[in-house]
């Protein structure tokens, strides 16, 4: 199997690619807008709010979490999910930076 090579670019540009790849589905958009709306939430409160399976709900929730967007606390067999502020604060300045550094310029390059 071949390798990503992701070592080949710099802490900022694997950091944007992490932060994009947890984004790139609707249903993890739509946990994290559920979680922004509730501040905190179980697992089994968001399957109420999306279309989808426990299983299916827990797996974007652990997308999510390896991403470092959300953090989870056990309490029993529950586990209740938030956004990770610091994380999150630094999704958005990678993000930010990322999208305010393109240019208009009045050319029409394609």
């Amino acid at each position: 199997m071949g390798t990503t090579k992701t070592e080949e670019f710099t802490v900022k540009d694997n950091k944007i690619a992490k932060y994009a790849k947890a984004l790139a589905h609707p249903a993890r958009v739509a946990i994290l807008q559920v979680l922004l709306k509730q501040r905190s939430c179980i697992c089994g409160d968001i399957v109420e709010e999306l279309p989808l399976s426990q299983s299916t709900v827990s797996q974007h929730l652990k997308e999510l979490k390896e991403a470092g967007l959300i953090k989870g606390d056990i309490d029993g067999v529950k586990t209740c999910y938030c956004i990770d502020e610091k994380e999150w604060e630094n999704a958005k300045t990678y993000l930010s930076t990322l999208f305010e550094s393109y240019q208009k310029t009045n050319k029409n390059c394609c």
